[in-house]
């Protein structure tokens, strides 16, 4: 076996750092790979995903079973990502080693922390009062029960504004996933809304109620309901067991109820490999805890291991000196200093600019100036911090005929029609889906609230049992197709399926759903190809409840998420919050509006720990970029709420992350706007001419 395993070296792409990281453990006869805890602080660029993926792999040819590891990532892309990368390393490993096949599913228990918790409560659902036919609630559903119940409160006719239903779920969400009183949250994040604590914690008693009564779960629940399984020492015990390692991917990102997760699964860390960067935390609005990665060693006993990969292959050395010298000044941190064999490359520029729209107009030159040296527009992103920052650049853009994307928009769930034919299987895989009922029932025509109610209230009298829906009278308009619509209800909600498989049903309910599509909406063509690429990716999935779960959990993107349709071009710009941008890398990044007020927001103003956040929000901008960066800091910004040629505006201050230290490492320029040069026109040449005598010779 040994000279087997010789043959290919397995590990032999990595550098030492990772390589350390990728076999850290020791073999034993029998059991593969014992590992004590692990984390790995992987700088920006220093091949995150790679590492892991070579040491899943590791532990695989080491002879450890691939159904005894647990794999969690943050999305189904990276978790299908790795599995793939590990499928290759073990398929090219030394014939003859003791790798365990793997099945033809890949890693069995690799997935998103919300996909692992689903397939688990479904086999403890008993132990936690639940029906393993439990719906899983996307954002919007989610919602939509709670403006039902905050509706029922009578909380909608308040004298005063009360938060709408999805300021109520954003509140739930966060003192769900912050561990944090409800008080400390409002003073916290939600000031305005401190005044109807009372008000809110009913509603939430009520919402909570509610999803109970529909046997519905909503993302937050997933998590929650899987905490409260493992706080159990005996079911922890129990399915930690299941388990020789457990390794998680962007543990940065992770919030207390996954640390608390964790850390009940394997609280002596037998096994435990983390993987992430501090200094790429930026998700604190979404509950994300630092505090997770910075205390993971000292939980344990002695502590655990940390290794720091360093090494960047992305970005040109004069880049990471800019990015290095900012982190720098971070006070709470795992000290790195990325270094890259990129040697050459020309340095950051710090760009001053006049106002917003020479700041549009310099952006837009360099672009064009680009991509005549050869750099295509795709290999070029523009990032900034909120959004809306962007409005000025995309009118410069339009009028420069321009193509390009802007990262955020629609999903393909939150499509109406789509959202429609989902209800329906929803419904028939849980009849006490109160949400997916009424959605269902009003698409029939003269089906409105009320009438929907009372159906509802009829199947519930009948125990839910779709059979009764024969006996329910509909209104006029409906009569017609009521005895196939309750048909095809109970066709769907039986056992019975036919040899194509589940995926069938999706036919059925597209040819019942035809006339309502054509009725309700426009665009059939378009719309009617969404349903039929629904159909399509069905396909993949083994069972119905598998396919409604992982679709609301992990949704694709539609059409909708780009602006305009620039793929009908040959090529096209990248816009992007930075928020949407981690994870990706182009040869060029212009970031713009680099003053205080954006970087850091004004919102972070009086909190150091935000401060510090908006810090490595700043660092995570400019290490996308792997040959050239720009940033770009108008002195100017017009005040609105004046006449369209008004020319108020206020001074930007220079960011307070833009120390002399950090500008020492950036060359400086300042741009105007060409117009602003057209006013000062020289004279080309010293010839005079003696106006003075000729205007007293007139008189």
């Amino acid at each position: 076996m040994q000279q087997a395993l010789q043959e290919f070296d397995h590990l032999g792409i990595l550098n030492p750092a990772q390589r350390l990281a990728a076999e850290y453990g020791d073999a034993e006869a029998g059991h593969g790979l014992r590992a004590g805890p692990l984390l790995v602080i992987a700088g920006a660029g220093t091949g995150k995903t790679m590492t892991l993926a070579h040491r899943v792999a590791h532990l695989l040819i080491s002879g450890v079973s691939p159904e005894r590891v647990l794999l969690l990532t943050f999305t189904r892309r990276a978790a299908d990502e790795m599995t793939r990368r590990v499928e290759s390393i073990v398929r090219a490993s030394a014939p003859g080693s003791e790798a365990a096949p793997l099945p033809s599913g890949g890693l069995p228990w690799s997935g998103t922390f919300h996909s692992v918790a689903n397939r688990l409560l479904r086999r403890y659902a008993h132990n936690l009062g639940l029906d393993p036919g439990f719906s899983v609630l996307d954002r919007g559903d989610a919602a939509d029960i709670m403006d039902v119940v905050r509706h029922e409160q009578k909380l909608t006719r308040t004298a005063r504004r009360f938060p709408k239903k999805d300021t109520c779920l954003a509140i739930y969400s966060r003192c769900v996933n912050t561990q944090k009183s409800l008080s400390e949250t409002l003073d916290e994040t939600y000031p305005w809304c401190s005044d109807w604590v009372d008000e809110l914690k009913e509603l939430f008693r009520c919402y909570v109620l509610r999803k109970q009564q529909n046997q519905a779960l909503d993302y937050d629940d997933l998590l929650l309901y899987w905490s409260h399984l493992v706080a159990d020492g005996e079911f922890a015990e129990e399915i930690g067991s299941w388990f020789d390692h457990v390794l998680v991917d962007e543990y940065q990102d992770t919030n207390l109820v996954q640390a608390q997760i964790l850390n009940a699964l394997k609280p002596g860390g037998d096994g435990v490999t983390v993987v992430g960067d501090d200094a790429q935390s930026i998700y604190s609005f979404r509950a994300a805890e630092v505090e997770n990665i910075l205390g993971f060693p000292d939980q344990y006993m002695p502590t655990a291991k940390v290794i720091t990969l360093e090494q960047n292959y992305r970005s040109t050395q004069p880049i990471l000196d800019s990015a290095n010298c900012l982190i720098a000044e971070s006070e709470r941190q795992y000290r790195k200093n990325l270094f890259s064999d990129r040697a050459d490359g020309v340095r950051p520029r710090y760009v001053t600019v006049e106002d917003g729209d020479a700041e549009a107009e310099y952006v837009v030159m360099e672009i064009l100036k680009n991509r005549e040296l050869g750099m295509a527009l795709k290999q070029q992103a523009v990032l900034f911090r909120g959004s809306h920052h962007s409005d000025r650049l995309e009118l410069e853009l339009v009028r420069r005929n321009i193509p390009y994307v802007k990262y955020g928009g629609l999903k393909f769930l939150e499509a109406a029609h789509v959202k429609d034919l989902l209800s329906v299987l929803k419904w028939a895989e849980n009849p006490k889906n109160e949400v997916a009922a009424f959605r269902v029932l009003k698409l029939l025509p003269g089906m409105g609230p009320s009438n929907a109610t009372r159906c509802f209230e009829h199947l519930a009298a009948a125990d839910h049992l779709f059979a009764s829906l024969q006996e329910f009278r509909p209104p006029a308009a409906a009569a017609k197709d009521w005895g196939g619509f309750c048909r095809m209800l109970q066709a769907l909600s039986g056992a019975a399926i036919d040899d194509r498989g589940w995926q069938a049903q999706i036919g059925q309910v597209r040819r019942w759903y035809q006339p309502h599509l054509e009725r309700l909406y426009d665009g059939l063509d378009t719309r009617e190809a969404d349903l039929e690429q629904l159909e399509q990716i069905s396909g993949r999935y083994p069972t119905r409840e598998r396919f409604l779960t992982e679709l609301t959990l992990n949704p694709p993107s539609a059409a909708g998420d780009l602006a305009g349709d620039p793929l009908l071009d040959e090529d096209y710009l990248i816009l992007s919050t930075v928020h949407s941008a981690k994870g990706q890398e182009w040869e060029s990044v212009f970031v713009l509006n680099v003053a205080d007020g954006n970087f850091p927001s004004e919102f972070a103003a009086g909190k150091p720990e935000m401060i510090e956040e908006e810090r490595r929000l700043l660092y995570v901008a400019m290490t996308r970029a792997k040959q050239s960066l720009s940033l770009v800091a108008p002195l100017r910004y017009h005040v609105t709420q004046q006449r369209r040629d008004g020319d108020r505006h206020v001074y930007g201050a220079r960011s307070r992350f833009m120390s002399e230290q950090l500008l020492a490492t950036m060359d400086k320029e300042f741009q105007g706007r060409p117009e602003s040069q057209a006013g000062r026109l020289g004279s080309r040449t010293d010839r005079r001419i003696d106006v003075n005598t000729r205007m007293r010779e007139m008189w």
